[in-house]
């Protein structure tokens, strides 16, 4: 088709030509005098991007996803006891990857579309009188269906029950988008990926761990290859690697620091509050409903939009990428043929998305779902105008 393809997936998202110009660049020697620099350069401004002012930030040549077995298999021993809140898909994923690493883990259940009650979190570790529990497993911004749960008030939680766990936090679609909080909210362990919020490919997986977690590193029995931090905070000190780094990807996330860093992350957050805004006033404004089952637990990287009963989500998204050259996200696992997702991560704005909102309202229509063309739109853009 002609013209540009709309990206609205939750991740990978759109890569801004400044960063494709970045990592289009000649391969360079790692091992070399001013290799250093480059390395300097992202690790020193990485724990701005997460209000970091203790422990240290870790970069891999992976992704989000292996940064759950990297926290882990460095800071907690081998067939210890986990405890995580299970809400959609990626915390489902986290759990799985515990269990397949030969972590016990105790699984609280919430209703898809919800998030981690504090209370609950609160409860089972103030039972857990022998502090067998020694990480809490959390999903901050749950990818799957659209919402984000409050971790400072589960550090709450953990603090009131007086108990040594650490804190473990997927980060993946809400570390660079959403407002995180790594010192304020006592997280020890946060894991992203450079896909979504950094605008950048996936390949570089990144892992923040605080004091307390990086005094378990040297303890830690559990057998790691790959994924050891030892010598990689070894090299990292010197300015390198242990092994051949993604040398474009970290043109690309040094590059992506400065945008980040120069628009300033009270903003980036602040713009994707206001961008989702408008995409939930055209989800409204079309009648339909979002997976959220709560408005104040909405996601502000992605909204998760249910289809009406008797109608299939993949029919929608299936219309949307063959009529009008737009990617919206599939449902998945509980939610698979319910819900569609719309991203509004990373680089975005209003414009972009009244062109997605269009397309999305057009798959509806040609899809049978009874809306009135233009209204989400409207509102979008309504919203826009009133709050800009």
């Amino acid at each position: 088709m002609a013209g540009r393809h709309f990206l609205q997936i939750p991740g990978p998202t759109p890569v801004p030509d400044r960063l494709l110009r970045a990592m289009h660049r000649a391969m360079e020697d790692h091992r070399s005098s001013a290799f250093p620099a480059l390395t300097r350069s992202i690790l020193s401004r990485l724990p701005q991007v997460v209000h970091q002012t203790k422990g240290e930030p870790f970069v891999f040549p992976a992704t989000g996803t292996a940064m759950w077995e990297a926290a882990l298999v460095n800071t907690v021993n081998p067939g210890a006891r986990l405890l995580a809140v299970r809400f959609g898909q990626f915390s489902h994923l986290f759990i799985q990857t515990a269990r397949a690493l030969g972590y016990q883990v105790d699984v609280i259940e919430e209703p898809w579309g919800e998030v981690a009650d504090p209370a609950r979190i609160e409860a089972a570790l103030a039972a857990d009188t022998a502090h067998e529990i020694q990480g809490v497993l959390l999903v901050h911004n749950e990818t799957a269906t659209g919402v984000t749960s409050d971790v400072a008030a589960v550090r709450a939680a953990i603090d009131r029950a007086q108990h040594p766990a650490l804190l473990f936090v997927d980060g993946v679609s809400s570390i660079a988008s959403l407002d995180f909080q790594f010192d304020a909210w006592g997280v020890d362990c946060a894991i992203t990926g450079t896909q979504k919020g950094f605008m950048l490919p996936a390949g570089l997986g990144i892992l923040y761990l605080s004091e307390k977690a990086l005094a378990r590193v040297d303890q830690c029995t559990m057998p790691r290859a790959y994924f050891d931090l030892r010598p990689m905070r070894t090299n990292n000190a010197q300015g390198f690697f242990p092994s051949t780094p993604a040398l474009s990807l970290l043109f690309g996330l040094d590059e992506a620091l400065t945008m980040l860093l120069d628009e300033g992350m009270a903003a980036v957050a602040e713009r994707h509050r206001f961008l989702a805004n408008g995409v939930r006033a055209a989800v409204q404004a079309w009648g339909l409903r979002q997976c959220a089952k709560r408005p104040e637990i909405a996601s502000n990287s992605l909204t998760a939009v249910m289809v009406p009963e008797g109608y299939d989500a993949r029919h929608v998204i299936e219309i949307a990428f063959t009529r009008y050259d737009i990617s919206l996200g599939s449902g998945l696992n509980e939610v698979a043929g319910k819900v569609f997702r719309i991203g509004h991560i990373g680089d975005t704005n209003s414009l972009t998305l009244a062109g997605a909102l269009s397309g999305v309202e057009m798959a509806l229509c040609d899809a049978g779902i009874p809306i009135t063309l233009g209204s989400g739109v409207g509102a979008a853009l309504q919203q826009w105008r009133v709050s800009a």
